[in-house]
């Protein structure tokens, strides 16, 4: 498949919020978040833990569709559909307002800097197999577009190579469109975890 036409695939699909669009109360999810978020993905939303997601300053709407799709079982983690569980529509919505409001980390990339192969991946895709520039929907720096595409930004390599691997073979499914999935199959262990790797250090 041409990049041109994935990107119109992606075009098409961007309005993939479907639950909890309305704004959350961020004072009412920070209780929620210290009670039960903190020790796997920090106070402020900052994980420490490289195979957990940092959330600070994520967009709210993601992190809202996110735990909509771990309760229903559209997205699967053992450790998060019990979260979830508990949790209803409201407490989803101000969960995601506070990890929106925090302030993200930056990372630093270990080898994947100007000129390697990860920033090649993420500024200008691959165009022989047909795998668009990261950058066409999570921007230049990795901040995502607002309800569209999750911010990336400094995110833990570890997590995103995990993701990747998710999409590739399947396990992950929650993304419109098949588009991550399509993406992810187009890339090698070695391309995963180099744009991986670039993406930690993004900002």
């Amino acid at each position: 498949m041409k990049i041109g036409n994935v990107l119109a695939i992606v075009l098409v699909f961007v309005g993939f919020i479907t639950t909890a669009q309305a704004a959350g109360n961020a004072a009412a999810g920070e209780k929620i978040v210290t009670g039960v978020c903190a020790a796997c993905h920090g106070a402020d939303g900052n994980s420490v833990i490289t195979s957990n997601p940092r959330l600070a300053q994520q967009h709210p709407e993601y992190i809202a569709k996110q735990l909509a799709n771990f309760k229903s079982g559209e997205r699967k983690n053992a450790v998060m559909s019990g979260i979830a569980a508990g949790l209803s529509a409201e407490d989803m919505a101000n969960v995601a307002a506070y990890f929106g409001a925090q302030k993200g980390k930056v990372g630093s990339a270990k080898s994947n800097v100007a000129g390697s192969l990860g920033e090649k991946i993420y500024r200008g895709g691959i165009a022989s197999v047909g795998v668009p520039a990261c950058a066409s929907c999570h921007g230049a720096t990795g901040a995502g577009i607002p309800v569209q595409f999750p911010r990336l930004s400094g995110q833990h390599a570890e997590y995103v190579v995990t993701q990747l691997k998710a999409f590739y073979a399947g396990e992950r499914a929650n993304d419109n469109a098949k588009v991550m999935r399509m993406i992810a199959s187009k890339l090698s262990d070695a391309e995963m975890a180099a744009v991986a790797d670039y993406i930690q250090g993004l900002h």
